[in-house]
């Protein structure tokens, strides 16, 4: 099963995210590449250049991806 997502990488995206109050999932990066996925976090709630909080949860911009999904048409 194929899957539509977007991943969230500029803080353009984030902010979108955060606006619309989207489920984010979090997939863990091992060796720069999406290896799993970590959590099925929920809405960004805040970021900075280093760290992204989704429902009350840190994590690394740098050690994880973050996706959601995209509706198909």
């Amino acid at each position: 099963m194929n899957t539509a997502y977007k991943v969230l990488s500029s803080d353009a995206d984030l902010f979108a995210a955060a606006l619309a109050q989207v489920q984010v999932y979090v997939v863990q990066l091992v060796d720069g590449k999406p290896h799993v996925i970590a959590d099925y976090a929920g809405p960004v709630q805040k970021w900075t250049a280093e760290y992204i909080v989704l429902a009350g949860m840190t994590y690394r911009r740098d050690e994880f991806e973050f996706r959601v999904g995209l509706n198909k048409k």
